[in-house]
């Protein structure tokens, strides 16, 4: 029987897991691909840290030896980074070897020349795990509803948000609380910034709206805005108006442009994402002829993300028994243009700190009727001698006149605070 051999970049988290199913999977392959896959070598930073369970004969310190080996067919790369994963895959590429990537940071910023490239040497380049880990998304938006026109794209694709804001709603923990606790299960890492702060949904974002909208968008075009700000008291208000609060990647292909961002969102609990809890991943999509369709699962972890990395490794293997690699490749065919976040209009949750005394709502009302904020409802809680909590919740208004309105109420005499500005679904 045929053996197709790989090349392994990387034996962190993923890259383990990917050993561990291409092996405990053999027989099987076998008999789904009509051939052996075998990983020929594994390029480690250290050969010499020991690795339970690893064959040390496969680890290799030196690229070239992956490089330049023309029994290996397929490269999968797990190492994460731009470079030296970059100047690697495209390498790879052009000496005529697939690649398999997980890499949601390289594709966001540089999916275009990777996927060129793959184009131009007539080879595969995947990269389902790069979005929602175990979750499959790139190959239905590429494939199964490639006969669709999608027009919406959430998306909840952090497990470690998710986990923390679960738990502030579900026992009532502070965000900080939340966070340590994440951090001890292993959800978090020592330095969260890139989770909490939306970072690494706007890159998964970025990747998903090139696909589903066929239009190249990156993640300098993704306005990322983290949950650091959302607090128990939020909370609070989110449980009252029936509803949940979400860290949510959302892509919209409109009339005047795409619109992309990442930010929390007060949404309804009948919305088929708000009951995706603790670290679940889940991408809710929209297209003319399919309607509704989600797809929800684990989106990282070791052996999810190593699924669908392996599920690549097959369908490259497939490709290879019957001669016809690259036969998918960039699907960016239109020049659509990303809308400026200020142009873009949301429904507004604001959550301020004011003085309780007569005509203050008058000047808030003002100040929102100058900047065309319209007000939807009003809601008046903790009410002290000197201070209220007031809550307003407003129509659909564009970012930028929500923002100057803001900047007017906060220098206000008779405002102490804006404790909270949060989307409204």
């Amino acid at each position: 029987m045929k053996k197709i051999k790989i090349g392994l970049l990387g034996l962190g988290t993923v890259g383990t897991g990917v050993y561990k199913l291409i092996r405990m999977r053999s027989d099987v392959m076998e008999r789904t691909i009509g051939a052996q896959l075998e990983i020929k070598k594994i390029l480690v930073h250290n050969k010499n840290k020991k690795r339970e369970g690893v064959d040390e004969s496969l680890l290799t310190d030196n690229w070239k030896d992956i490089l330049e080996d023309e029994e290996i067919q397929i490269v999968i790369e797990v190492i994460g980074g731009i470079e030296p994963a970059k100047t690697m895959i495209l390498e790879a590429l052009k000496a005529g070897k697939n690649v398999v990537s997980a890499n949601k940071d390289l594709i966001a910023e540089e999916g275009r020349e990777l996927l060129d490239t793959a184009q131009e040497y007539g080879k595969d380049f995947l990269f389902e795990a790069a979005v929602a880990g175990g979750i499959p998304i790139i190959r239905p938006l590429k494939q199964c509803l490639a006969g669709n026109e999608i027009t919406d794209v959430l998306g909840i694709v952090n497990g470690t948000t998710n986990y923390i804001l679960t738990k502030m709603f579900e026992e009532g923990m502070e965000f900080e609380d939340a966070l340590r606790q994440a951090q001890k299960l292993g959800y978090a890492e020592a330095d969260p910034t890139a989770d909490v702060e939306g970072l690494d949904a706007g890159r998964k974002v970025a990747i998903m709206a090139s696909i589903a909208f066929h239009s190249r968008v990156v993640f300098s075009d993704v306005y990322t805005e983290g949950i650091t700000k959302i607090t128990a008291a939020d909370i609070a208000y989110a449980k009252e108006f029936d509803s949940v609060i979400k860290l949510l990647g959302v892509a919209r292909n409109t009339e005047s442009g795409i619109e992309v961002g990442v930010y929390p969102v007060m949404l309804p609990k009948d919305h088929p994402l708000a009951s995706v809890r603790e670290s679940f991943n889940a991408v809710f999509i929209h297209g003319d002829a399919v309607d509704d369709a989600m797809f929800y699962g684990r989106g990282a972890g070791e052996m999810p993300t190593a699924s669908a990395v392996v599920g690549d490794v097959i369908d490259v293997a497939r490709d290879l028994a019957y001669d016809c690699t690259g036969r998918i490749s960039c699907t960016c065919y239109r020049q659509i243009p990303v809308k400026d976040f200020g142009e873009i209009e949301n429904k507004f949750f604001l959550r301020m700190q004011v003085k309780n005394r007569p005509g203050v709502l008058a000047q808030i009302a003002q100040v929102f009727g100058g900047h065309k904020v319209s007000i939807a409802r009003v809601v008046q809680k903790n009410v002290h001698l000197e201070k209220a909590e007031l809550v307003i919740v407003t129509e659909r208004v564009k970012e930028r006149h929500m923002k100057d309105a803001t900047e007017e109420l906060k220098n206000m005499d008779s405002i102490y605070e804006i404790s909270s500005v949060i989307r409204e679904y």
